[in-house]
């Protein structure tokens, strides 16, 4: 710990540090480094490992080595194609070796000779061995810290006005100046992680790469902390709210509900049921996330907690990402309440002005129990009379706000997230470790098996032949292609070209287009094409990953397969299947595609999320970054797991001295 009279690193001027000045310092600023404290988290894009010196002797051909020796001579010359080259003859106690720059004429006035140099580079042979140096020093008194060619080199992001080595040599001084004046938060020897100042030097300047990573290692633990304390303070303020409307849940209420139901819940819907009741019985509003693979029924759980809600003569609202998804929900609610008498309101962006005045006064006085709806649910001018429920399907595609948005059309609303999307217990940590979490583990008997196999874009023709064969048998299919339209940018298949083709190759079987692009009533009209059965072919976009339910619908094929993420495929993949037939995905990917071969290897979601966590970084996983995972500059929630598990328990336990 230093004294507190010694300055802060965020509060001197980065200007003032040796080697920066006005100019660098505001091409630093621009990058966001404006403090001596900035530039110590402002870590290297990676470490070039020059190892340890060797004796010229021992160099050996087509290898990258170090060399520590004096200039015995130096040259220039010209070759034939005009280019320059620069010689500086290097010996040591054991040999010699010529080191030869290209185009660089400057290093006449750099090297002389009897300089003493550390040169890194690549050993070759033209008649004899040379090297390519990648970098240079040339040491200029005993006391010279070497830090550009040998060890572990650090390599910065390019900074305007300043060279690879100015920067390296500010690092150097911020790093020996400023971090030993950091204060370190963490108790000593907290989980063996290495102390913060010795972190941030080790960050820049390591001896090995084992200390690199051990820094490496703290400076991740820190990010995770930062981010599992403000989760655990958005949940202690979760927890010390009281409800408006405790939501009791009678056996007779209970039986009522589950006859609503047109088949008898499994194990696992049944056990988050009944977490569900206690839950929404107690003084605390409910905050639960919800998560299971396709098909495994969350719709229906949600659908007991909405009538939960209504059998209590409260209003619950269902908010959606599409209009598609959500006027799949009207449709399930509405027949499954047939003969009721709860009230069911739709609210969508393509609602018509005069039509929704009115919904809306409906709502507000009460007249309406379940408000089913987009984005539009949050809009200012929504108000509810008594808004006990509030449940958000396939929360990966809100942010944080939006569902903060929606939980404050009520008095301390109960709240039900859920995902179609399985999210990695590390993903899901991280971004919703302010809710409780149930998994549906199990699929409902009967539902039968989606077979997935790839091919290569040269066999179209056999995927052609094969969806004729099911559309002759009475089935139906989906094509789905990246873009709507061609695109001169773009190589990709475009949905509205490709149903031209499709029409030749499947005549005479109606072949409908959906994109996201259409109005709400065009979006509608095909799908209620689609779902009679009178057109056999859907061919879409992405749009239909989602919300689409058509059991007679078998056979899904994806072009340009290897364009999506395994969790938009594996999604497109759960939208068949969903009848008494079996389901046929059929992926189009040039072969060799990681990816594919895992979509291929296992129809298990929580599989599918582990390995797109794996493959792709939780910063590309569909929907994550508005959904407020931050950009970790060093962690790594596949690479990190057991520093997020201890940072989450730490944050709980606030063992951590000190605020963030």
């Amino acid at each position: 710990m230093t004294s507190s009279s010694a300055p802060r690193t965020s509060d001197i001027p980065l200007q003032f540090v040796k080697g920066v000045g006005p100019v660098r310092a505001a091409a630093l600023a621009r990058l966001g480094v404006k403090s001596p404290h900035d530039f110590l988290h402002w870590l290297p894009r990676c470490h070039y490992d020059r190892g340890e010196v060797r004796p010229i002797a021992r160099l050996r051909e087509g290898e990258a080595a170090t060399i520590w020796g004096t200039v015995r001579r130096i040259g220039e010359k010209r070759t034939r194609t005009g280019k320059h080259q620069f010689i500086a003859e290097i010996g040591d106690e054991s040999g010699r070796i010529e080191c030869i720059w290209w185009n660089q004429r400057f290093l006449r006035t750099v090297f002389a000779e009897g300089d003493t140099v550390i040169v890194t580079g690549k050993v070759e042979r033209y008649g004899r061995l040379q090297m390519s140096p990648a970098d240079f020093e040339v040491i200029t008194s005993e006391e010279y810290e070497a830090i550009h060619a040998v060890g572990m080199v650090p390599a910065y992001r390019p900074v305007e006005g300043a060279g690879r080595k100015a920067i390296r040599r500010i690092a150097w001084t911020i790093v020996n100046e400023f971090a030993p004046l950091v204060e370190d938060s963490l108790a000593p020897n907290h989980r063996g992680l290495m102390p913060l100042p010795e972190a941030l030097r080790a960050a820049h300047f390591p001896e090995n790469a084992e200390q690199l990573a051990k820094a490496r290692e703290r400076l991740a633990y820190d990010e995770l902390f930062a981010l599992q304390v403000e989760i655990a303070a958005r949940r202690r303020v979760a927890e010390q709210a009281r409800v408006g409307r405790a939501l009791r849940i009678s056996d007779h209420l209970d039986n009522r509900i589950r006859l609503r139901f047109p088949f008898k819940l499994t194990r696992a819907q049944d056990r988050v049921i009944r977490d569900l009741r206690r839950e929404l019985a107690g003084g605390r509003p409910m905050s639960r996330l919800l998560q299971g693979d396709v098909g495994s029924g969350k719709t229906l759980v949600a659908a007991y907690a909405v009538l939960a809600a209504v059998g209590n003569k409260a209003q619950a609202a269902v908010m959606a990402p599409t209009e598609i998804l959500a006027e799949q929900h009207v449709r399930t609610f509405t027949k499954m309440l047939a003969g009721s008498r709860v009230r069911i309101a739709f609210l969508g962006g393509g609602t018509k002005s005069k039509g929704r005045l009115e919904t809306l006064k409906q709502i507000a006085a009460g007249d309406v129990d379940l408000v089913i709806g987009t984005h539009a649910v949050i809009q200012k001018d929504v108000v509810f009379r008594e808004l006990a429920l509030v449940v958000i399907d396939e929360q990966q595609k809100f942010g944080v706000m939006q569902r903060a948005a929606l939980q404050k059309k009520g008095k301390g609303p109960h709240v039900l997230v859920i995902t179609a999307t399985p999210i990695p217990r590390t993903l899901a940590m991280t971004l919703y470790g302010d809710l409780d979490v149930s998994v549906l583990d199990e699929l409902p008997p009967g539902r039968k098996p989606v077979h997935t196999r790839a091919l290569p874009p040269s066999k179209r023709a056999e995927a052609i032949r094969f969806v004729r064969t099911k559309l002759r048998e009475g089935r139906q299919a989906y094509f789905v292609f990246p873009l709507i339209d061609e695109s001169d940018k773009v190589a990709a298949l475009a949905a509205t070209k490709e149903q031209e083709r499709l029409l030749a190759e499947l005549a005479p079987f109606k072949v409908a287009l959906l994109h996201g692009r259409m109005t709400g009533a065009e979006k509608d009209a095909v799908m209620a094409e689609f779902r009679a059965g009178r057109a056999s072919v859907l061919v879409s976009t992405l749009v239909v990953e989602v919300g689409i339910d058509v059991p007679n619908a078998t056979v899904m094929v994806v072009g340009d397969a290897e364009r999506y993420g395994l969790a938009p495929l594996h999604q497109l993949r759960g939208r068949i299947g969903r009848g008494v037939h079996e389901g046929h995905c059929l992926v189009m990917a040039e072969p060799g595609n990681e990816r594919i071969a895992e979509l291929c290897a296992t129809s298990d979601g929580f599989k599918i999320a582990e390995a797109d966590l794996r493959l792709r970084g939780p910063g590309e996983i569909h929907g994550t970054r508005q959904s407020g995972l931050p950009e970790f500059r060093v962690a790594d929630l596949v690479r990190d797991q057991k520093l997020l598990l201890w940072a989450r328990e730490d944050s709980r336990r606030q063992s951590y001295d000190g605020a963030r």
